[in-house]
């Protein structure tokens, strides 16, 4: 068969693989070399696509860093929801949910958001674009966690210590950004697995 003969991709299959692209390719930027060395430019070469097709989706540096980082979110809770439902049937452990927040904590991800914040916290235009997505993102992990841990969010102090619980796991990740912090991470969630059990009274 000649190239001529085969089967063209839609254009439109074709745009949405190379936004995907661009996306993967700035948390990828924002990870390994942080905001000042992630450019458009930069980003387009990584993605494999000239920076005219990546400013056709994204026209600023901004735009591109905080869809990637809402992409990027999207993609890591719909991971960590598959591994919960893949637990043989069973309501995961305490210290399963735990680990499985530990990790999206010390993903390239949440290098990359953590990149952004930084970024935000001097720079007015660009916080008001990261304000409502780290909202957004905040609240969708906390929904996940609850149901995660099947605990009900209407009993008193059930909400307060769910948030506590993942401000500890972020501040673990923040620990890991040096230097691998896993061998104390570990043992510092199995502590609290067992502290949070006996809080939600489980």
């Amino acid at each position: 068969m000649t190239a001529q003969a085969l089967p063209r991709e839609p254009q439109q299959d074709r745009s949405r693989a190379t936004r995907r692209r661009l996306l993967e390719a700035a948390i990828d930027c924002l990870a390994s070399v942080g905001w000042a060395g992630t450019t458009v430019a930069v980003v387009a070469e990584r993605a494999g696509v000239s920076r005219g097709a990546a400013q056709h989706h994204f026209r600023t540096r901004e735009e591109l860093v905080t869809a990637a980082v809402d992409y990027g979110s999207e993609v890591r809770m719909a991971q960590m929801r598959e591994r919960l439902d893949a637990l043989a049937g069973r309501r995961p452990s305490t210290l399963d949910v735990l680990t499985l927040l530990g990790e999206m904590y010390t993903s390239p991800l949440f290098r990359a958001a953590l990149q952004l914040w930084v970024a935000a916290s001097a720079d007015e235009q660009l916080r008001r674009q990261v304000v409502p997505l780290e909202t957004r993102v905040g609240r969708e992990a906390h929904r996940l966690t609850i149901e995660a841990l099947g605990v009900d969010e209407s009993v008193p102090g059930v909400r307060e210590t769910v948030q506590a619980t993942l401000d500890l796991v972020r501040g673990l990740g923040l620990a890991d950004l040096l230097t691998d912090d896993s061998a104390r991470r570990n043992r510092l969630l199995k502590q609290w697995a067992k502290t949070l059990d006996h809080a939600l009274g489980r």
